[in-house]
């Protein structure tokens, strides 16, 4: 096969990113609608690309998690009976403000983060507001389903008659929303307004790299005229003040975004208790790309795994499956891909590749790439790290010659890593894309849609993209396997922060 040795990448030292964010952040815990001093002092949130200090983080005490929880516990009775306009207005408002501040959210999104000043602007603070807005309109939507009218005869359960009956669905309680690291406002605000909108109280615990943006999205809501109480915001980079956000007996729900290991020791303490969960944990997209696809659009569909947010995104199509007519082609094309990637600081014109978000994950990262090595796999390009002085760069890597069985082939990444693994037929493509522990989204390109449409109904994953990596918003998300529980997006979300109730009367 042939390969083409892919341009240079640009190097250019990272300039200074932060004189645009205030340096007096110093955040407080927002608990029962009062800003408080965190018991166990501050820490540091630091910029990926900079290594410079963005602000400073409470670290919360595990009885003010309980507080924070019990705060919503109070709110709620009173927060569940207000009427749906009144929760849609306050949404909307929130929604405004988020939009009034973009560019300061955009700079502090960039800035803890790490992504490219495209991505922080179009894919974190415009999508969170726009998600804000979405549910003030699911705030409105009906929450009765009439059932058919049943015949009873005379019995041991009463007179014979004609029952009605509806499903109603009601709020949950206290919902912990605990958020990854790899959209501050996108993923906090999918699960922060539907459980509003239904009438919830919410403890937020964001993930301790890249808090503060949940604190300008709190914010928002407090100016919006959210009652005390009914948003809680802890922070906290010891483990303890996550589990203490699980296991308050306050909290009757856990919605948690992150890894597959993380969900399964929540999932355990919610079991103890029987607390509802919505869990999107970990991926390993396969992408299927089949002898007839259009191999310019499947590569531009795979390269957004070294493009988007640095490959820190559980739907990327990591894993591909390229069919044996095709696959010399298409690691060619890949390896071209790579080579207009340009990798630097998030702030300047042209990035397309950022940092990830620390030294330990891209530590982790480059440990794979490294095991790929000693595996068997061949690094077409990439594998060797940027060279600049500062921040935690992983250059975009793509490993051919895998197998099956390599853990780079198995295990998520979670970085600008893609690994391709050639197949022959039909029955073989679907066997490698559902021999996976996970079950996101998976990804087919054929020019036979009809074709495309029947694989992707073999498929054991949550999501198929046929022919693109694009998402309809309305479209229920989440996975197979251990890749999750629980559905939520769109008019789902809604369901997934609510419970059913049955009432019945005699017609």
């Amino acid at each position: 096969m042939t390969r083409e040795t892919p341009r240079e990448t640009p190097r250019e030292t990272p300039r200074e990113t932060l004189r645009e964010i205030p340096r007096e952040i110093r955040e407080r815990l927002y608990i029962g609608g009062e800003w408080v001093e965190p018991d166990g002092g501050h820490y540091e949130v630091v910029d990926p690309a900079s290594e410079e200090l963005v602000g400073l983080a409470p670290e919360a005490s595990r009885a003010q998690v309980y507080e924070a929880a019990e705060a919503a516990r109070a709110a709620f009775a009173t927060w569940s009976r207000t009427k749906p306009e009144e929760r849609a207005a306050i949404l909307d408002r929130a929604a405004d403000l988020m939009a009034r501040d973009a560019e300061a959210n955009t700079l502090l999104a960039r800035a803890e983060t790490g992504a490219t000043t495209a991505t922080a602007r179009g894919m974190q603070v415009a999508v969170g507001s726009s998600r804000f807005r979405r549910y003030a309109r699911g705030a409105l939507e009906p929450v009765e389903q009439a059932l058919p009218p049943q015949i009873n005869e005379a019995g041991p359960m009463g007179k014979a008659g004609v029952f009605g009956a509806v499903a109603v669905r009601r709020p949950v309680g206290v919902v912990t929303c605990i958020t990854s690291y790899n959209n501050p406002w996108a993923n906090p605000a999918g699960k922060i307004a539907p459980a509003l909108a239904m009438g919830n109280t919410v403890v937020v615990k964001p993930a301790p790299q890249d808090p503060l943006s949940v604190f300008a999205m709190v914010r928002a809501l407090e100016e919006a005229g959210v009652p005390a109480g009914v948003v809680n915001l802890v922070t906290g980079s010891a483990p303890a003040v996550g589990e203490a956000a699980v296991d308050s007996p306050a909290v009757d729900m856990v919605s948690f975004t992150g890894s597959t290991a993380v969900g399964q020791a929540i999932g355990e303490v919610c079991g103890r208790d029987l607390k509802r969960q919505l869990m999107e944990l970990g991926g390993k997209g396969a992408a299927l790309v089949f002898d007839d696809a259009d191999l310019d659009a499947a590569v531009m569909g795979i390269g957004t795994t070294f493009s988007f947010y640095s490959g820190q995104i559980c739907t990327a199509p990591t894993r591909v499956l390229a069919q044996r007519g095709i696959h010399d082609r298409l690691i060619d094309k890949l390896t071209g891909y790579l080579g207009y990637m340009k990798v630097g600081d998030p702030a300047a014109r042209g990035t397309v590749v950022g940092p990830v978000i620390s030294a330990a994950h891209r530590d982790r990262v480059e440990s794979y790439v490294e095991l790929g090595r000693k595996e068997g796999a061949t690094v077409v390009a990439g594998g060797e790290r940027p060279d600049f002085d500062r921040g935690f760069y992983v250059a975009p890597t793509l490993l051919a010659d895998c197998t099956p069985g390599m853990r780079v082939v198995r295990e998520e990444i979670f970085g600008p890593v893609v690994v391709v693994v050639p197949f022959d037929d039909e029955e073989e493509g679907v066997a490698l894309a559902n021999d996976s522990d996970y079950g996101l989204i998976d990804y087919v390109w054929s020019g036979d849609v009809a074709r495309a449409f029947r694989i992707a109904g073999l498929l054991r994953a949550g999501g198929v993209g046929v022919n693109t990596i694009g998402r309809n918003m309305e479209a229920p998300f989440g996975g197979f396997k251990k890749s999750g529980v629980g559905r939520d997006v769109g008019s789902y979300a809604l369901h997934a922060y609510s419970e059913l109730q049955a009432v019945v009367w005699p017609g």
